[in-house]
């Protein structure tokens, strides 16, 4: 049921990995999928959620078809914009949505460069519309209630380590994820999100540390206000615990907190439903608590390495953390 009157909704990247969520989400809170974009065309998922959507293939055409959608009868126009494009067209496809009078929901990030965060906050100050993003970690069960149990801490320090391994196979380096200047990185393109949980968990960042940074490896430490945090990032099948078998496991998330497991794993299957819901009911995330994770990932992108510790040697990452 949705939380608002139904609203009308487009999306770009829709042929991406992404953007079933959000077509599920989309469908789930009562609202309308009216347009779409991608320039690849398996796009069969839309017709689960009706027959109805116009699909463009070509940006240029579907930017055409918003723009006299505005102009037309108010029933008709749509007033949000879902981004599931690559991460270096969020913040083009975000001012589209502004434009045309809409909000944007963007897939983190927002955008690669903090300072284009700036220009976009004109622009909503411009046009009166706003920029959205999906944090969908700080709506999963476990880690609100960790986060419920560190503000009854108070102002206690905690010792943290965070491994992630996302196992991605040849293709990722051909497409644009594998490059810096399309993705951001490892750091940024898969870590972004634990980054924003440990700023929302812990504090704000008071430094980092990066021993490690290669094409699908990175680890380093972040000192936050109440932890200090030993990460470790990966996209490398040979990080993972136990070797992949057909169907098998192909991520590994771990996370101890003063050496207790925090058990995370389960529980993402609705999160982007429920991102949608709080977003819709005026409780979204804007760009003011997008920007400290995007800032620190541009921070551990350009970040001098430094020599690591012995426990934080890449051989033994996983072992030690």
């Amino acid at each position: 049921m949705s939380v608002v009157a139904q609203q009308n909704f487009a999306i770009t990247g829709v042929a991406g990995f992404v953007a079933p969520r959000h077509l599920k989400a989309i469908h789930d809170t009562g609202n309308c999928l009216i347009a779409a974009v991608d320039p690849h065309d398996s796009v069969g998922v839309l017709d689960r959620y009706g027959f109805e959507v116009r699909f463009f293939t070509e940006f240029e055409r579907f930017d055409r078809h918003l723009e006299k959608l505005r102009r037309g009868p108010a029933e008709g126009r749509v007033h949000w914009v879902s981004i599931c494009s690559p991460n270096y067209l969020h913040d083009a496809h975000v001012r589209l949505a502004l434009r045309i009078g809409a909000d944007a929901l963007c897939e983190k990030p927002i955008v690669i460069n903090p300072w284009n965060l700036d220009a976009l906050q004109e622009l909503e100050a411009e046009t009166g519309r706003r920029v959205f993003t999906v944090l969908q970690l700080r709506h999963h069960p476990a880690l609100r209630d960790l986060h419920a149990a560190l503000d009854r801490d108070g102002s206690a320090m905690h010792e943290v380590s965070l491994t992630y391994v996302a196992a991605r196979g040849a293709w990722y380096d051909v497409s644009w994820k594998g490059s810096e200047e399309r993705s951001g990185g490892l750091v940024l393109n898969i870590g972004v999100h634990f980054f924003d949980m440990l700023i929302w968990l812990f504090g704000r960042v008071l430094s980092c540390e990066v021993y490690l940074r290669a094409p699908h490896r990175v680890a380093g430490l972040v000192r936050l206000e109440r932890a200090v945090v030993r990460w470790f990032l990966s996209n490398d099948v040979a990080d993972l615990p136990c070797a992949p078998g057909p169907g098998g496991q192909t991520s590994f998330r771990s996370m101890t907190v003063d050496g207790r497991d925090i058990e995370f794993t389960d529980g993402f299957v609705d999160l982007h439903t429920r991102v949608y819901e709080e977003t819709l009911a005026g409780r979204g995330f804007g760009i003011d608590e997008a920007r400290p994770a995007i800032e620190l990932a541009y921070r551990l992108r350009h970040a001098p390495l430094t020599a690591a510790p012995a426990d934080m040697h890449p051989a033994a990452a996983l072992r030690q953390m």
